[in-house]
This record gives structure tokens, sequence and C-alpha cells, in this order.
């Protein structure tokens, strides 16, 4: 298992002119696998989500010089990777201009086709699911379920208060399994 440094070296080698690059190549092998999956989670689609990861690296990039640390590293990062998964998923949404059966029938065929999805029949239940889910409340979803983020960490990333992330998470949830229900 690989040994990484901890996100106040890591921030250090980054910020300091001499070592940047050496730095954020590090930080990019700590972080891009959690990263990919988180985003994967969003967009579904393993080239969407490809470049997703390689825009998020790149602001992070142009930002680390000014990230002031206010926050942890981690949380500056997938607060980056799910803002461009959302903006991401407005532009498609606008630019398909079609329903959100078709957008969720689309992304299952997709997701059925991937070769690295490997889920039973309830699993695929339970993404068509997730994909009924407005966009911010599936990140809530995908940050708490998936990512076992505390609320705290979830308010760092989303900027949103931790009674409204409860209460996001809870009706999700609750979408979740009225719909799992149902089919």
């Amino acid at each position: 298992m690989e040994k990484y440094l901890s996100d106040q070296e890591l921030l250090t080698l980054c910020q300091n002119k001499e070592s940047q690059s050496y730095g954020f190549n590090l930080l990019v092998r700590k972080y891009q696998k959690r990263l990919y999956f988180h985003i994967r989670k969003m967009v579904l689609i393993h080239e969407d989500s490809d470049d997703l990861l390689q825009q998020t690296f790149i602001k992070a990039w142009k930002g680390i010089m000014l990230f002031r640390g206010e926050s942890q590293l981690y949380t500056w990062l997938f607060r980056i990777a799910s803002n461009v998964c959302i903006d991401f998923l407005n532009t498609k949404k606008k630019r398909m201009n079609i329903s959100l059966e078709e957008v969720e029938k689309k992304y299952l065929n997709t997701l059925e086709e991937d070769p690295l999805f490997t889920g039973d029949e309830m699993e695929k239940i339970f993404h068509r699911a997730l994909l009924t889910l407005p966009d911010k409340q599936r990140l809530v979803f995908n940050l708490k379920y998936f990512e076992e983020l505390k609320y705290e960490e979830i308010a760092e990333i989303t900027g949103t208060s931790v009674g409204a992330l409860k209460a996001s998470y809870y009706y999700a949830v609750e979408k979740i399994k009225t719909f799992i229900k149902q089919d």
C-alpha cells in the first residue's frame, strides 16, 4: 500500500514554486481514485468522469496557490469536483432537452453496457432510484452513503447547513425506498 503525505505536507509542497509540480503530482496520486468514483457516481459514464476529473484537477491547479486551508484539502477538492459535476449535468440537460425519464433510460443503458458494472438486478434498481433524485440531493446522498462523510464535511463541500443536509439525505432515502417498493 502506497504511503501518502499528509494534506498539510502536500499543501506546503504545492504552494512552493520550486516543488509545486512535484507536490501537485503527489496530490493527484493521493486523490484521483477517490475523486474519480465520486464523479462517476454523479455522471455514470466513464469517459465523462475522466474528463470531469481532469477539469477538477485543472481547477485545483489554478487555485492551489490561493487555498488558505480554511477547509480540509480533500473537502476543497470534493467541492471542486461536485461543482464541476453539477455544471456538467445542468449543461447536458439543457443541451439534450429531453425528459427525465429519457435521461434515466439513457444512463441506465450506459450503466448496463459498462463492463465495470457487475451489479445484480437489485443494484440496477438502486441505481435507477438514484437517477430519479435531483442532482444536488443525489450529491448529498452519494457523499453520505458512498463516501461515508460526516455532515460537517459535506457542509464544507456543498456550502449547505448541516440541518438542510440531514433533511436532504432523509428525503433522498425516502425517495429511494419508495422507488424500490414500486419497482
